[in-house]
């Protein structure tokens, strides 16, 4: 079991424009959402952590995570409206977003919505993206991940949003303290360590104290750093329809191979980096996958088989 804690995000796109008006296809996204999601496609027993609005974006994320085998039963049913995100495609199919996310229901976790027994009997906890930034929630949520280090496999993805968070925003350094797992996009690096080279970036984040640093390089692939020890990993070529959730379908790669190996539920003592390039091999292709799709539609495990 794995467990993904954080946000749910309606993700409207341009669907079509006309004189003095606009369409939008509201997609359900939000990066942990989206991991989830896609673990459960694969075949890893998910449950998601998440406060989800009754509006019709609610509906709508409470359908998609449960019919792709979410366990939605540690979620919480809040008062508070949905998560809108407008996404406006480059050429490249990489997404930009302006949000509207004051008060929604995301961000309001209370200590006592987050007990120790929403984790149980989970081997590994996901977490990062707006959920460790944004308050009044975010203290709540890192004390619950901090917890959870003392008895499973810690993730972090901080999935930098600068519209929405500032660079003081990202405490990575104080995360990689309780986190086995750390995985950053090369956007990322360049928003949080501007100029930084990426082996020395994964080298600041080790003596942080995070085991295992993943940059994900789009088509280049990724990098894997596991104690200093480092490989790069390909990338399949696809045609690519867009890049949204390709980060967030990586991250649900790496653990679910990391897991199905029986790698998880402690502090990776058994992880070699042989092992680390063997996941991050199965994370790329579902990434490459999923980029070709529209919108964030992780593959099944069915779509994986050669």
């Amino acid at each position: 079991m794995i467990a993904v804690l954080g946000e749910c995000v309606a993700d409207a796109f341009t669907s079509d424009s006309r004189a003095g008006s606009m369409d939008l296809r509201v997609l359900p996204g939000g990066g942990p959402a989206n991991t989830a999601v896609a673990l459960a496609r694969l075949g890893t027993p998910t449950r998601f952590l998440g406060r989800l609005s009754h509006d019709v974006f609610g509906g709508l994320f409470r359908e998609h995570l449960a019919s792709s085998g979410v366990d939605l039963s540690a979620s919480v049913d809040a008062a508070e409206p949905s998560t809108l995100a407008v996404a406006a495609l480059d050429e490249d199919g990489r997404a930009a977003y302006t949000f509207y996310a004051t008060g929604t229901a995301d961000w309001q976790w209370s200590p006592y919505e987050l007990g120790p027994e929403r984790l149980r009997p989970a081997a590994c906890l996901h977490t990062g993206s707006l959920a460790l930034v944004k308050g009044p929630g975010r203290e709540v949520v890192e004390e619950f991940a901090r917890a959870a280090a003392g008895r499973a496999t810690v993730s972090v993805d901080p999935n930098v949003r600068p519209s929405l968070a500032t660079k003081d925003d990202y405490q990575v350094a104080r995360w990689c303290a309780w986190a086995d797992i750390l995985k950053l996009s090369e956007d990322d690096l360049g928003f949080l360590l501007p100029g930084v080279p990426l082996e020395a970036a994964c080298d600041i984040h080790h003596e942080a104290g995070a085991r295992l640093v993943v940059v994900t390089r789009g088509a280049s692939g990724a990098l894997v750093s596991l104690d200093g020890d480092r490989a790069a990993v390909p990338a399949p070529e696809v045609a690519v329809a867009d890049t949204v959730g390709a980060g967030d379908a990586f991250t649900a790669g790496l653990l679910h191979d990391l897991g199905a190996r029986g790698l998880l539920g402690g502090r990776l003592d058994g992880l070699d980096l042989p092992a680390a390039v063997r996941a991050a091999e199965f994370a790329v292709r579902v990434a490459a996958l999923t980029c070709t799709v529209p919108g964030a539609n992780p593959p099944w495990a069915r779509d994986l088989t050669p």
